[in-house]
């Protein structure tokens, strides 16, 4: 099986689970019932969990919740109507990882929320357009910033999408913002990589909370991240992981 048939597999294989989740994330319901379904189907899949990869980390997921960003510990507080929730994950197939993640509304939708996320996937959609033989690294940083900031959010400056393969975390990373140094970085066929777009209501700063793996706003803002594997065509970006 080449890379480019098991990473096809394996991102239907994490699209099926992601596409599962918005009707399950409700009130009421905890973040490791969550983490819980996850694990169960990659394991039903036949495939291994990928986060399960990265040093003292025990869950298939992260999942954070309002100012919550990346990094969560699924954990027994239930949500609550109005939480507006990030889930995370990833699976190896045939040896190659596959990462997305989804955010989410709790109960009745907010229209001032709902108009963020709306812009935050397009930030995201922005970026995959640009991943395209001979664009740049910048180019995509370049296009979740647009985005976002023309609607009047941020992009957070201290994490990044990345490579992806045989690892789930690769060269190059790929910053939400217009950064100059990686216009060095050019994309090529038969790249993958997992773009990122990480967008705050507020200030985009971040603070580690204490469990020592969660990052948060810094002003409590809430946040979105949404992810997709991308796999580099000489046509263009093919969206490995979407929602079916």
């Amino acid at each position: 099986m080449t890379k480019y048939q098991a990473m096809v597999e394996g991102g239907k294989r994490l699209g099926w689970i992601k596409g599962q989740l918005p009707a399950m994330i409700k009130v009421g319901v905890t973040p490791l019932e969550i983490d819980a379904f996850v694990d169960r189907a990659i394991l039903d899949g036949g495939d291994k969990h990928s986060f399960k990869t990265v040093d003292h980390y025990k869950f298939a997921t992260c999942i954070n919740v309002n100012a919550g960003m990346v990094h969560g510990l699924p954990g027994s507080t239930p949500f609550k109507d109005g939480d507006v929730v990030k889930v995370d994950m990833g699976l190896i197939h045939e040896g190659y990882h596959l990462d997305t993640s989804l955010t989410v509304q709790v109960g009745t939708p907010t229209p001032s929320v709902t108009k963020f996320l709306d812009a935050s996937r397009r930030s995201l959609a922005a970026a995959i357009f640009m991943a395209c033989p001979g664009n740049t690294v910048f180019d995509l940083g370049e296009a979740m910033q647009r985005v976002a900031e023309a609607e009047g959010y941020n992009v957070v400056r201290d994490l990044t999408g990345h490579g992806i393969g045989r690892q789930l975390h690769m060269e190059p990373f790929i910053p939400c913002f217009a950064d100059p140094k990686n216009k060095k970085f050019v994309l090529a066929v038969d790249q993958t990589v997992a773009i990122e777009a990480m967008v705050t209501m507020g200030d985009y700063h971040l603070v580690e909370d204490p469990d020592g793996w969660t990052l948060s706003t810094q002003d409590g803002s809430l946040t979105a991240m949404f992810e997709e594997t991308v796999y580099i065509t000489a046509q263009g970006p093919q969206i490995l992981t979407a929602a079916n």
